[in-house]
């Protein structure tokens, strides 16, 4: 395999090698985290805005997903997603799709839908000298309204979402989720550690559900300060790509 200008091969967990564009957001997080909530065994998926593919890879290699169909908007990175899926010899369980998630019209209705979306609006926050940065981070194409339409489009009834998001703008995924007949079922809060205020939502909406939201424990991600150690929750996550009992579904 040869890695092309400003490219970097680099080793992720469930033996994963992911090629990774240094112009672009790169492998964090949010999306261990992501791939990590997602709580069962699913027939197909779809993932919003895949970037590297890194989360649809996470679900296949944790046979969370039979097979995942994965929207990107930018071509190069539509192209890298299918050389990270040949590369860890997934091609035959992960298919991308360059387009915009707001016009994607699906072959059949799936089980499941995760996304990383943009969480800063196209006003908002200083943009990126790269382009490919401010596509990620910037809602330019679509707001989460629209990816919250566009994902439940795509689902069964009953079909999980799974979303990871900024804590202030909370409300407007809930709203948005709602709205778009996806009614939020659980949701964490993930803080770095025990003296920090929220970094991340982690939430999961059923399509048709019935009201009702299961607040979890909060996620700390470090047992101390200086962010040397995991906490118990966050190395069991590390050690088996899933949450905790208490923090899943039930």
């Amino acid at each position: 395999m040869m890695l092309r200008d400003g490219e970097r091969l680099d080793y992720v967990n469930d033996k994963i090698e992911l090629i990774q564009n240094g112009e672009g957001l790169t492998f964090g997080t949010d999306a261990l985290l992501l791939a990590s909530y997602v709580d069962g065994r699913y027939k197909d998926a779809v993932e919003l805005g895949g970037g590297s593919g890194i989360i649809s890879l996470l679900l296949l290699t944790r046979e969370k997903a039979q097979e995942v169909t994965c929207l990107e908007v930018q071509p190069e990175y539509a192209e890298l997603i299918e050389r990270n899926a040949e590369h860890n010899s997934l091609s035959d369980r992960l298919r991308a799709v360059c387009c915009d998630v707001r016009e994607y019209t699906p072959e059949g209705e799936c089980e499941l839908v995760v996304s990383n979306p943009p969480y800063m609006k196209a006003t908002s926050g200083k943009m990126c000298r790269s382009d490919k940065k401010s596509i990620a981070r910037h809602e330019l194409f679509g707001d989460i309204s629209d990816f919250a339409v566009a994902g439940a489009k795509m689902l069964k009834y009953g079909g999980s979402m799974v979303f990871v998001y900024r804590p202030d703008r909370l409300v407007d995924l809930i709203c948005a989720m709602r709205e778009a007949g996806v009614e939020p079922k659980r949701m964490t809060l993930v803080l770095a550690d025990s003296a920090s205020v929220p970094s991340m939502a982690l939430i999961e909406g059923k399509r048709g559900g019935r009201c009702g939201l299961k607040m979890t424990p909060p996620l700390i991600i470090y047992s101390d300060r200086e962010h040397r150690q995991y906490s118990a929750d966050m190395q069991y996550i590390m050690e088996n790509g899933s949450f905790p009992k208490g923090f899943k579904k039930g």
